[in-house]
C-alpha cells in the first residue's frame, strides 16, 4: 500500500503526519509527502503599466521584478525542501522505513491527478495556511482534491488521536457501498468497531439496504451497530460522532443525495467543517 500526504506550512500538517504514521503502522504503507509550490508563491501577478510610465522607468521596473520574483522562487523553494525534510525526519523517528518525499511547482490538484495513479490513499489537512479558522473555512485545496481524485481521500483534523472507532454515514448509494467494501478488505480497519447511521425516516427498504452493508461488514469480522435517526444528516451525524467517542467519520462524495453533496450544497461541507475528528471520503 502506498499513500500520498499533501503537506503546507500549516497546524493541520503536522496532524497530516501524524495520521500518514498511524496509517502506515497498521498497514505497512509507503508514504510519499508532497509540498506543492503554487505558481503565486514563484511570481507577482500581472499588471498593466500601459501609459502611465515612461519606457526606461517601465523597463526598469520589470527588471526589478523579475529580480523580485526569482528571489521568491528561490525561497519558496528552500521553505519547501524544509518543509518536506523535516517531513520526512519525523515520520523515520515515528518507525516509517519506506518515506519519499517531492517538491513540485504548479497546482496541486494537477499533481493529485498525476500522482494518485500509484497510490492507495490521498492525505490532505482539513484546512491550509490560507484558511480562516474564525470563520471556520474550509481549505480550498481539500475541497479541489475531493473533487478530482478517484482514490480515498483522508482529512486530518487539527489535532491527532490514535483512531479506536469509526463511523458511516450510510444513505445506500454507489459511493458508501465503494467505502463498505474497501473496508471489508482493509488492514486499516480491522478490529475496529462500527457504527452505521442513515439519517432520515426509516422505511423498510432504507432498513434493509442498512443491514445488507452491515452484513458485509459483519461477514468480514465487524462488530457493526446499525441506526436510523431522523433529522438532518449533518445534525445526526455530528451529534453522534461527539456522543459515542467516534474517531473517524466514514462517507461518500459527490452524488444527489444530500448526506453525500460534498460542497455542492451545504450538507456535507457543513459535516466535513464542524465534526473535530478525520473524514475519510469516497467517490
Amino acid at each position: 500500500m502506498k499513500l500520498i500526504a499533501f503537506i503546507d506550512g500549516s497546524t493541520y500538517s503536522e496532524s497530516v503526519l501524524d495520521y500518514a504514521a498511524w496509517v502506515s503502522e497498521r498497514t505497512d504503507a509507503q508514504a510519499e509527502i508532497v509540498h506543492v509550490i503554487g505558481r503565486r508563491e514563484t511570481s507577482t501577478p500581472p499588471v498593466s503599466f500601459s501609459g502611465s510610465l515612461e519606457a526606461g522607468a517601465h523597463q526598469h521596473l520589470l527588471e526589478e521584478l523579475s529580480k523580485h520574483d526569482e528571489q521568491r522562487a528561490r525561497l519558496a523553494q528552500q521553505r519547501g525542501r524544509l518543509l518536506v525534510d523535516s517531513a520526512v525526519e519525523r515520520l523515520q523517528e515515528a518507525g516509517l522505513k519506506e518515506v519519499a518525499a517531492r517538491l513540485r511547482t504548479g497546482d496541486i490538484v494537477e499533481a493529485v491527478q498525476d500522482m494518485e495513479s500509484g497510490a492507495d490513499m490521498i492525505m490532505i489537512g482539513k484546512r491550509g495556511e490560507a484558511a480562516d479558522f474564525a470563520k471556520l473555512h474550509l481549505g480550498s485545496n481539500l475541497e479541489r482534491v475531493a473533487r478530482v481524485s478517484t482514490k480515498p481521500v483522508f482529512v486530518a483534523n487539527r489535532k491527532f488521536k490514535p483512531i479506536e472507532r469509526f463511523l458511516i454515514a450510510f444513505d445506500g448509494g454507489a459511493s458508501v457501498m465503494k467505502a463498505i467494501n474497501h473496508i471489508a478488505t482493509s488492514k486499516l480497519f480491522a478490529g475496529l468497531p462500527c457504527t452505521m447511521i442513515s439519517a432520515g425516516r426509516e422505511t423498510q427498504d432504507m432498513r434493509g439496504k442498512l443491514e445488507a452493508a452491515a452484513g458485509v461488514l459483519r461477514s468480514s469480522g465487524f462488530e457493526v451497530q446499525t441506526l436510523i435517526e431522523e433529522g438532518q444528516p449533518e445534525e445526526v451525524i455530528s451529534r453522534h460522532t461527539e456522543a459515542s467517542g467516534i474517531d473517524l467519520l466514514v462517507m461518500g462524495a459527490y452524488s444527489h443525495s444530500r448526506v453525500r453533496s460534498l460542497f455542492i450544497g451545504s450538507t456535507t461541507a457543513e459535516m466535513v467543517r464542524s465534526v473535530l475528528i478525520p473524514v475519510m471520503l469516497f467517490r
